[in-house]
């Protein structure tokens, strides 16, 4: 349609001409408006009039061909959607969807291994100890150097729920190769290097390999809550690591990072002196039943026993004749201003103990763990340890020591820690010590041992540990040299 704007912007002039005589003082103004208002319009009416011109000539084929090349451009993306193969040949707007459709296929296989992974935690370290100890330590007067090393790696797994209850499944490899210093003197302590590890029989060129752990534990809310509810009941079955859950330590119990001699690392009675009945590499198959209270928290407490294999039940044969049986009574405080500490108490009875004069019998008693931080910087500990019956080389064990981390110099991530224990000598062992040659000292008194570290935090995953251990009175024998082993501690965790 075409619309005449000139005569129309003309009349509208006129009229507003003639108005304006009313008003000579702005007359020239308006005019001037007037007239470029005119040319806008005149402009306008030319540009309809050309676009008019244009769509009038435009012949009816050339618009039909231009649909039927849009019918094609659709058949081809049609076809080429229909294909999974990516060519050439296709419109650019397919192989783009294709490519994307491609990246997002890719990233399928990750999404699903995520969400099978999820609820899955793994950690380990790799651990290694270089040891000195002087000639005095061994019967053949000679120094001697070794160099060990450890890994651990610890699952775990979701174990399915069972109403209110979860369950997660634990499994822990453990390999490593050295059993460090050998030969050394008769001494109470056990080890000085509480991370060497080598199967039995085994050439110590070969690295070793074992399933150390694997149990279910199944945890279970009790009344009101559900999951929020401060009462649980937790049981545990598998091969287990006893010191896992009895004798815990918070500052001495952990031979990768803190002290390496085995009488800090657990109560000297359980562990040097054997009271645990674990198998060589310190496992046993058992079961534990716990009940925790947290209505007090952040402070709380627990009671919980265990049976474990003892004997040749600890390596899976009778497992439950004359069973190793500990229960456990601890609690975790909030005191020195609200710093956390716990304490634990502890009776236990092995009916297949190995005496020091190599006869099976029983033995009983209780101990004593405790942890405290006294300060922002500094954690005490302590342990007691008392057998009441049974053949058992020393019958009272004290351990304590502290852990001073490096915030006051700066480096908080790194720690010193020093220890020192009192083993005394049993009244039983005492009176055999000089019929048995073959424990090469007689005992009088009590053993003396003291460990002092300084670790190193070279980064978040790894850490350098110079340390210096001394024995005093090894065995218990008064006229026995003392014995220095001296070492580096090289681990790297994840």
């Amino acid at each position: 349609m075409e619309v005449r704007l000139a005569p129309l912007a003309a009349a509208l002039a006129l009229a507003l001409t003639s108005g304006a005589s009313q008003a000579a003082g702005s007359q020239d103004k308006l005019l001037a408006e007037l007239k470029r208002l005119t040319e806008r319009m005149e402009k306008l009416e030319k540009r309809n009039a050309e676009l008019e011109n244009r769509l009038a000539a435009l012949p009816a084929p050339a618009l039909a061909r231009r649909v039927e090349a849009l019918e094609e451009a659709n058949r081809q993306v049609s076809a080429g959607l229909e294909s999974d193969r990516i060519s050439d040949k296709e419109p650019e707007l397919v192989t783009r969807l294709k490519a994307l459709e491609t990246r997002a296929d890719s990233h399928g296989p990750a999404a699903r291994l995520a969400e099978a992974l999820e609820g899955i935690s793994v950690e380990g370290s790799v651990a290694a100890v270089a040891q000195r100890v002087n000639g005095k330590a061994r019967a053949d007067r000679k120094d001697e150097t070794a160099l060990t090393w450890r890994g651990d790696v610890g699952i775990t797994l979701p174990g399915g729920d069972i109403g209110a209850s979860k369950g997660e499944f634990f499994t822990h490899l453990r390999m490593g190769q050295g059993s460090g210093i050998e030969g050394l003197r008769p001494t109470f302590t056990g080890a000085t290097n509480s991370l060497a590890f080598q199967q039995d029989g085994v050439p110590s060129e070969n690295t070793t390999a074992i399933v150390a752990q694997a149990w279910y534990q199944l945890t279970t809310p009790l009344g009101e809550g559900g999951e929020d509810s401060p009462h649980s009941l937790q049981l545990t079955v598998g091969k287990i690591d006893p010191f896992v859950f009895f004798d815990q330590n918070a500052a001495a119990d952990n031979e990768a990072e803190k002290f390496l001699n085995n009488v800090f690392v657990h109560n000297p009675m359980l562990d040097s002196g054997g009271a645990v009945g674990a198998d060589s590499y310190g496992f046993s198959p058992g079961v534990r039943l716990a009940y925790r209270n947290e209505h007090g928290k952040p402070e709380w407490w627990q009671a919980s026993i265990g049976v474990f294999g003892a004997g040749d039940g600890a390596t899976f044969g009778k497992s439950f004749t004359k069973p190793f049986v500990i229960g456990q009574l601890e609690t975790g405080l909030r005191l020195f201003g609200g710093l956390a500490g716990t304490y634990r108490l502890y009776g236990w009875h092995n009916g297949q103990y190995e005496g020091y004069d190599g006869s099976i019998g029983t033995t009983a008693g209780w101990g004593i763990s405790a942890d405290q931080r006294v300060d922002e910087d500094l954690t005490l500990f302590a342990r007691y340890g008392h057998a009441s019956s049974g053949k058992v080389a020393f019958n009272r064990a004290i351990t304590l020591g502290a852990e001073l981390n490096g915030s006051p110099w700066g480096r908080g991530a790194d720690g010193v820690g020093v220890a020192f224990a009192w083993l005394r000598a049993s009244p039983g062992f005492k009176a055999a010590a000089a019929d048995l040659p073959d424990l090469g000292y007689g005992a009088r008194g009590a053993e003396k041992v003291a460990e002092l570290y300084y670790r190193y935090h070279v980064n978040e995953q790894l850490s350098l540990t110079p340390d210096l251990q001394v024995i005093r009175k090894a065995g218990a024998d008064p006229d026995a040299d003392t014995i220095t082993a001296l070492g580096v501690r090289a681990l790297y965790a994840f």
